[in-house]
């Protein structure tokens, strides 16, 4: 069985309704203090004193310095902001895009209201007071934070406390360069659109289409969208390219060395994938997210439909055609030397984990493939005959479990160990366990799965759950 999911204006693509979680995160029972050895770390971050009927926003932040959680909801006189379960002051409102953390999970922002005014609470710190404002932004060194803002009915972008020069309207988000140095937005005056590149205002055109933005990875090179009466083109550089129908949300895209430049776009009523300046094969769709690069810049992959039929394509050759192909997928090993995607094979057979264009899974059901961080490991959930599931390492079925928990299939960064998290079924008069294992071995049971599991640079295993709404940080 499949989905057709369909993204107006611009693309078209199936994915596969996946066999459903065994279980849900907020099913997850028991409590992180039934620690089945002294292996496991346990602090108590804090105890929940809000109201938890209304809860504003949720932020859940992994990254390679460990996990953090953070929500926000009714507080006596307003709404507080609980991050890491310390609560925060009290607000008459906060935004509705919750808190932002940076990459590296050392900083957070949120927007709060104090009387009339917007704030930008950065690190713990209230900023400028202004009518209105917008999502903020890191940078990806986490150096950085822009977003935008309203006073007096002019808008502008705000970028490390400092406003900028004044417009009509300003676009959803502004985007930084990799090193943070450079960054840009969109903006409208006087009617016409253009894009605004450190400080400075590019070409004009009728509109510039949001979520395009984008620098390369060394920061050197700057392409977008952007539309011309009916028609819509890539600018690299400042150079518009060939003129289409429509440009696919969430392109153009660089490759890694900033080298070359890929894009889907709209030719009537089919879509293709234009790689330096080359138009491809036309299809009756191409995946949202799509193309994709691998690492050493030498390859490009896309999911593309024809009829109805997917199947992958990897640098211009397609793949076996299937029902459906996984939404997220293709993904690149980080050696570049393979590629996987999950694929719903016809006649109803369930979904199946392809490797390089060859079915890998003979199980039932496959789902979640992963790479670890050298490309050299693979890992995936496979469901058995019997309602059994596996996680199948180098091609090894691990011991059987009643479920696994979708998503934190995760390597470390050396690729030597591997965790998730998985359900064994208690009998009638029993209650079912959830818990975390590592490398095969059972840790400690688990109610609420806030954050993670994420194993740190340093090599720790960390996460956070709630037991009765107090948060817990583990690690191993």
């Amino acid at each position: 069985m499949r989905t057709v999911r369909t993204y107006l204006p611009m693309a078209i693509i199936s994915s596969i309704a996946m066999i459903s979680t065994a279980f849900a995160a907020e099913e997850i029972k028991g409590t992180a203090s039934n620690q089945p050895d002294q292996s496991y770390h346990v602090e108590k971050l804090g105890g929940n004193v809000l109201n938890m009927a209304r809860y504003v926003a949720v932020t859940r932040s992994k990254s390679l310095n460990g996990c953090r959680f953070a929500h926000g909801s009714d507080a006596p006189g307003g709404f507080a902001m609980e991050i890491d379960g310390q609560l925060g002051p009290v607000y008459d409102n906060l935004g509705e895009n919750g808190t932002v953390i940076s990459a590296d999970g050392k900083r957070v922002a949120y927007a709060a209201k104090k009387g009339s005014s917007w704030l930008m609470i950065v690190d713990g710190k209230p900023g400028s007071a202004f009518d209105k404002i917008g999502a903020p932004v890191f940078s990806a060194d986490g150096m950085h934070l822009a977003y935008s803002a309203i006073q007096d009915n002019k808008a502008f972008v705000v970028v490390d406390g400092k406003p900028g020069p004044a417009f009509d309207k300003i676009g959803k988000a502004p985007v930084f360069s990799s090193d943070g140095r450079r960054v840009s937005y969109n903006v409208i005056k006087n009617k016409k659109a253009f894009t605004v590149v450190d400080g400075q205002p590019g070409p004009e055109f009728d509109g510039i289409i949001e979520g395009s933005l984008v620098f390369s990875l060394d920061g050197k090179r700057f392409a977008y969208a952007a539309q011309k009466g009916e028609k819509s083109f890539v600018v690299v550089d400042g150079q518009p390219g060939t003129e289409y129908d429509g440009i696919m949300v969430g392109s153009p895209v660089f490759s890694p060395d900033g080298k070359r430049v890929a894009y889907a776009a709209k030719k009537g009523s089919s879509w293709l994938v234009v790689v330096d300046g080359q138009p491809g094969p036309e299809y009756v769709g191409i995946a949202r997210g799509f193309p994709l690069f691998s690492g050493d810049s030498k390859h490009i992959a896309y999911t593309a439909q024809k009829g109805d039929k997917q199947f992958v394509v990897v640098d211009g050759q397609s793949g076996p055609e299937y029902d459906g192909i996984g939404e997220g997928f293709p993904v690149f090993s980080a050696d570049s030397k393979h590629v996987v995607y999950v694929a719903a094979e016809a006649k109803g057979k369930k979904p199946v984990v392809v490797l390089d264009g060859q079915p890998v899974s003979k199980y039932e059901s496959s789902r979640d493939p992963v790479f670890s961080a050298d490309g050299k490991r693979m890992a995936y959930m496979a469901k058995k005959d019997g309602d059994k599931w596996v996680v199948v390492i180098d091609g090894q079925p691990g011991p059987e479990y009643d479920g696994l928990y979708r998503g934190p299939l995760v390597f470390s960064a050396d690729g030597k160990h591997v965790a998730f998290v998985a359900e064994k079924k208690g009998k009638w008069y029993e209650k079912d366990k959830k818990f975390i294992v590592v490398d095969g071995q059972q840790g400690p049971e688990i109610q609420t799965l806030a954050c993670g599991p994420v194993f740190r640079n340093d090599g720790v295993l960390e996460y956070i759950e709630s037991n009765m709404f107090v948060l817990y940080r583990v690690t191993k």
